[in-house]
């Protein structure tokens, strides 16, 4: 899978872009502020139909215009696709495979695997369990629509029961309906919980290969993953928090409990991992959901490489883009603020690449 050429109008902060990409390695640099980032973002709409950044489609069009378009021109095995995305204040984004419109964003999602990495995965590690879960699912809805319709499903299903327990106190017929509504959380909950204890247990070793790499071999590091129904049968112990449920007017058990421990060495890794241990947990465990993703969809993803270099030392900067270079990897995406090391890491690697430079005057390539 490759970006062949990306083309922007009113987007963020480009009236107008358009670039020539390498099938291998694009690197956008620049000072902080510039725009690099917003090019990734383009890419990560092309993929996923939403911006990493904001939720908001209509901040994501510039300040003073009233659409945006992003096209992408994509070779997928073998055979040209042209992406089209449209954003309008007010109405719905509109998506174009091949100037075919689609009729749901969700047909879209898996045609375009990616991968990236950024400063806000650090909600991984610092934020609560909702934020991983919420990485599980945009990694696993990539490949297996059904799961994200089970997640969707449940989800709706969670609400409806949360809401009787809050409303109901005790009317005829309430145990009926909980009984109803119990029975669709475990038809739609139960799959998710199998596709998530898969995903982790699939995840972790080549996680732990990568952490190990890019380290130096230098820590232990551990990812498990945790859920009320490794203990106890969903369906029973939805019934057995019944009362408990009724009393606090919400749903106590389920897989919107899920959460994943993330350790270094014997501790938590938010505890007491420094910034550059963290930095590169995100960074391993990234480069695992690449490769896992590349087996399960027998496609090769594009990876993003959003300012991964920050608190990192030397010897890691260089074993990660040595790392990303190899062929296994397709098409990458690098932003940096230090052109000069990236240049030099660069001449290193016998890899096509490409260097943007990204300025308040515009868009240049480096000779």
């Amino acid at each position: 899978m490759n970006l062949t050429s990306l083309s922007l109008i009113n987007f963020k902060n480009y009236d107008q872009a358009d670039l020539e990409l390498s099938p291998r390695i694009n690197c956008f640099v620049g000072e902080n502020g510039v725009g690099k980032t917003n090019l990734l973002d383009a890419i990560h709409y092309l993929a996923l139909c939403k911006s990493n950044l904001n939720p908001v489609d209509s901040q994501n069009i510039r300040y003073d215009t009233d659409f945006a378009v992003i096209q992408g021109l994509f070779e997928r095995k073998g055979k040209e696709e042209k992406i089209y995305c449209s954003i309008r204040r007010n109405k719905k984004k509109q998506f174009k495979r091949n100037q075919k419109d689609y009729r749901r964003l969700a047909e879209h999602i898996g045609l375009i695997p990616l991968v990236m990495i950024s400063p806000a995965d650090y909600s991984l590690i610092q934020g609560g369990s909702e934020e991983r879960r919420r990485w599980m699912n945009g990694v696993i809805g990539q490949y297996d629509r059904t799961y994200l319709e089970n997640v969707i499903s449940y989800n709706r299903v969670l609400t409806q029961r949360n809401k009787l327990l809050k409303e109901s106190q005790m009317k005829v017929g309430t145990n009926d309906v909980l009984e109803v509504l119990n029975d669709q959380l475990v038809k739609h909950g139960q799959p998710v919980f199998n596709a998530r204890s898969e995903f982790v247990e699939r995840l972790t070793p080549v996680f732990q290969k990568y952490y190990q790499h890019v380290s130096g071999d230098k820590e232990q590091v551990k990812l498990d993953y945790s859920s009320q129904l490794m203990d106890q049968d969903f369906a029973s112990a939805l019934n057995d928090a019944g009362e408990k449920d009724r009393i606090v007017q919400f749903t106590t058990v389920g897989i919107h409990k899920d959460d994943i421990s993330m350790e270094l060495g014997e501790h938590s890794l938010k505890k007491t991992g420094s910034q550059g241990q963290q930095k590169t947990y995100l960074v391993a465990l990234k480069l695992a959901e690449f490769e896992f993703m590349q087996e399960t969809m027998k496609n090769t993803p594009i990876l993003l490489l959003d300012d991964v270099f920050d608190k990192l030392d030397s010897f890691r900067v260089r074993q990660i883009i040595k790392l990303v270079a190899d062929n296994h990897f397709g098409q990458i995406f690098i932003t940096d603020t230090n052109e000069k090391r990236m240049s030099e890491i660069l001449e290193e690697i016998p890899a096509d690449n490409r260097v943007f430079r990204i300025g308040k005057s515009g868009i240049t390539q480096q000779e």
